[in-house]
């Protein structure tokens, strides 16, 4: 962590914005980050129904920091299977969009941290009843995009909780996304679904008495910023970044406005770990 440290104890960085300070001479020629994104996990990446407008948790914060660095951001719809090789063959300069800071990443990524998520399980909300605990979803059919790191979770979580206590094992099913997997709820294709903490409260709004979140999450990870491994400099401008928009406010505004203060980081983590 040597190597990013003096970068986060600047004395005055909270009071000043760091505009260019930092970046690679690409982006500074470009004027512009090329940011990885795929817009359908709401809050925290959806376009707005009536506007068809990008806007979320993810966004806001992009452009945030963005803005801090002296840049702008030019947003790329890519799968989310696609992104880590647009980043690595330099389509894109970062990916910000809903992802898990996973040791296995690690190997060719580095992560800026900014909240906190886990696993949960939902239901229907007509069958809420039927699951008073974790453990009653051993047995049952539970769908999840096959995209994140939910299906290997899930299967672990179930044979740690019903496969070593005699149960029958969860059957995970990989699904075409979250709202697939939503879909095949609503259908009573599946007992129930696993999707990200964070965004089920919004979901749940929309869709009054739809859904049911049973128990805590099942998982507890952070979700952060992708850049390639050797993009150093990328990285650092940017937890630079980030820790001017906490000491401003800024950064617990953008997520308060989405009614998710409780993701939030007490500083500034790279790959999972606090730097101090």
């Amino acid at each position: 962590m040597k190597k990013h440290l003096a970068i986060l104890t600047l004395t005055c960085l909270a009071a000043t914005a760091v505009h260019a300070q930092g970046l690679p001479e690409r982006i500074k020629t470009a004027g512009k980050v090329t940011v990885a994104n795929q817009p359908n996990y709401p809050p925290m990446e959806y376009k707005d129904p009536a506007t068809n407008t990008l806007t979320g948790v993810d966004i806001d914060l992009g452009l945030a920091l963005a803005k801090q660095l002296g840049t702008t951001v030019e947003w790329a719809d890519i799968g989310f299977e696609q992104m880590i090789s647009s980043l690595t063959t330099g389509r894109v300069d970062l990916i910000h969009s809903g992802m898990s800071d996973l040791p296995k990443r690690r190997d060719t990524l580095d992560f800026v941290d900014y909240m906190k998520s886990g696993a949960q399980f939902y239901t229907s909300f007509a069958r809420k009843d039927e699951f008073k605990t974790l453990a009653d979803f051993c047995g049952k059919t539970i769908g999840m995009s096959r995209r994140t790191s939910f299906p290997d979770e899930t299967a672990k979580w179930s044979a740690a909780n019903c496969e070593a206590a005699g149960k029958p094992a969860i059957v995970v099913v990989g699904t075409e996304g979250s709202a697939d997997a939503r879909a095949q709820l609503k259908q009573g294709r599946l007992d129930a679904a696993v999707q990200g903490s964070e965004t089920l409260p919004y979901l749940m709004t929309l869709e009054k008495d739809t859904y049911a979140v049973i128990g805590e999450p099942f998982t507890a990870v952070y979700q952060g910023i992708a850049f390639a491994k050797k993009d150093t400099e990328l990285r650092d401008a940017y937890a630079t970044a980030l820790q001017a928009l906490m000491a401003s406010g800024e950064y617990k505004a953008i997520f308060a406005r989405y009614g998710l203060e409780g993701t939030l980081l007490d500083g500034i983590y790279i790959n999972g770990e606090a730097v101090k």
